[in-house]
């Protein structure tokens, strides 16, 4: 079974009502308090989810610990705004630097299992408003697959790059985990997870 971590920081959180939504997934989810964070905690978890309200100055102090983690295998995701770059060869955020809704229209620059069935504008826009899915953008480091843009700029906001044996995926906006109400964002959680256990060479 594979291990999942998902640390909180300042609150605990749970991923309890998960369950129901990954049943049939063969992993487990562990929120641990993000300060507990180190190589053994690391060396037991398959995959390790970095939410946007996360202390970004102790991430950035542990730079090599999670540098070692992705470079040995792991797989990483980040969301949120990156003001205190904590991987090797990270950019900090971008901001849209105002602009309307065109520019906060995310469109699809490459398909990917995540977003499988997930529609343009259930991103684009919650309950008609739009920014809540992305509103600022990070720049990629080379060799990145860009997965979705925002605006006429094609402003990067999910991509995705290999970092030794494992892989990081960046979305510059609200926890990518968050999303699940009665529309199509509801498949981002169980397709998220299925692609963080699935096998790959």
């Amino acid at each position: 079974m594979k291990t999942i971590i998902r640390p909180f920081c300042g609150h605990k959180t749970s991923s309890a009502a998960w369950a129901e939504r990954l049943r049939g997934l063969d992993c487990s989810v562990r929120d641990v308090d993000l300060y507990t964070l180190d190589a053994a905690l690391l060396g037991s978890a398959d995959a390790l989810l970095i939410g946007m309200h996360m202390d970004q100055r102790f991430l950035q102090a542990n730079t090599a610990l999670l540098d070692d983690y992705v470079a040995s295998g792991g797989r990483l995701v980040i969301s949120g705004h990156i003001a205190h770059p904590f991987l090797t060869g990270q950019s900090p955020v971008q901001p849209l630097g105002g602009g309307g809704i065109a520019d906060l229209t995310v469109s699809r620059a490459a398909p990917h299992p995540i977003w499988d069935g997930v529609a343009l504008d259930d991103l684009t826009f919650r309950r008609g408003v739009a920014g809540f899915y992305g509103h600022a953008w990070h720049i990629p480091p080379d060799g990145a697959t860009v997965i979705h843009t925002l605006g006429p700029d094609a402003r990067p906001l999910d991509f995705i790059y290999r970092s030794g044996r494992g892989e990081v995926l960046m979305h510059g906006g609200n926890d990518l985990w968050s999303f699940g109400g009665d529309d199509s964002t509801r498949r981002l959680l169980p397709q998220l997870i299925a692609w963080l256990v699935e096998a790959r060479p």
